[in-house]
């Protein structure tokens, strides 16, 4: 086995009096690229005809595809770091507030869920870490205890948003009414007494109308309403 190759950020920028691209200048084109085709388009290629040089010449600032989707995931936690005295005060509120902030990154990012950097860590990834340790300071929770909110409270946001994505997502309206149809195929069927209830009336035998989320306010909504009762259960951890 090879020695592992180090992050990027451990290794200088081009040392030229005055380099032609900076690292944020070529995270911002990939992230544009994305945005527009998503992250299947992102390529050394791509990137480099953005910035307007030779795919040959984007190497000499980035060595792998691997370290350009490094640069791109520091580029989104650069968009959910808080400045200095911006975080507000009190656990719930600022981890509240970090949650809010990066899932409206991954709203407005929605191929970044699906995004794989690996293990590197970048800058911005490790003040935004730092930020949600210290949103956690003062409740008494002990290390184990405060990685377990973390990882309970980011679990939520990634899923949520991936479930805001895929219902955001264009989708051929021939194939929704097919599956549609499908759909209401098995409901007559009565093997799914739960699920025709939740569609048309809420619970069995309730005539209580059932809105699934399906406008960007909805989903928000939606998504205010799971983190808070996430954080009621984060506050019975603290409180005991």
């Amino acid at each position: 086995m090879g020695m592992p190759r180090p992050p990027i950020w451990a290794r200088p920028e081009p040392s030229a009096r005055a380099p032609r691209f900076s690292r944020e200048r070529i995270a911002a084109a990939a992230l544009e690229i994305a945005d527009a085709e998503g992250i299947d388009a992102v390529s050394m290629r791509n990137v480099a005809a953005r910035l307007g040089a030779g795919t040959m010449t984007l190497y000499n600032y980035v060595e792998t595809k691997d370290e350009l989707f490094a640069l791109m995931d520091d580029a989104l936690m650069a968009e959910s770091v808080f400045a200095d005295g911006e975080l507000p005060a009190g656990w719930r509120e600022a981890t509240a507030a970090i949650a809010r902030r990066t899932w409206a990154v991954l709203a407005r990012h929605p191929w970044a869920v699906t995004l794989r950097q690996g293990p590197a860590i970048g800058p911005n990834g490790m003040l935004h870490f730092e930020q949600t340790l210290a949103a956690l300071a003062g409740t008494g929770l002990d290390h184990a205890g405060k990685i377990d909110v973390l990882t309970i409270v980011d679990a939520y946001v990634f899923g949520s948003a991936l479930k805001a994505g895929e219902m955001r997502a264009e989708t051929d309206p021939e194939q929704v009414k097919a599956v549609v149809e499908y759909g209401m195929e098995q409901l007559a069927t009565g093997r799914f007494p739960h699920t025709a209830a939740l569609l048309n009336g809420g619970a069995p035998g309730s005539a209580e109308a059932v809105q699934l989320p399906s406008t960007a306010d909805a989903m928000t909504a939606q998504f205010e309403r799971g983190l808070q009762a996430v954080l009621d259960g984060v506050a019975r951890l603290v409180e005991a």
